[in-house]
């Protein structure tokens, strides 16, 4: 009774598919753009909810996706 989790050969062969996944530009720009946003939400989250903007969620959104795009923007001119 051979069991194919024990077999040597398919465990190099996971290993290499693995170590392969592509990330696409979007992911990047996602992932760069939300660290953006961290910083920037920490310095303006005062001035967001302190009732000055009628609509602080969308503010939060908006600031988001203009992070995502600026990351988006870094990641093709560099």
């Amino acid at each position: 009774m051979n069991f194919f989790a024990f077999s040597s050969g398919l465990v190099s062969r996971d290993l290499v598919a693995g170590s392969s996944v592509y990330f696409p530009p979007l992911f990047k720009a996602v992932l760069i753009g939300f660290f953006i946003w961290l910083i920037l939400h920490r310095i303006l989250r005062d001035w967001m909810y302190s009732g000055d903007i009628w609509h602080p969620t969308l503010m939060d959104l908006s600031l988001f996706a203009l992070c995502v795009s600026s990351g988006m923007l870094m990641l093709a001119l560099g």
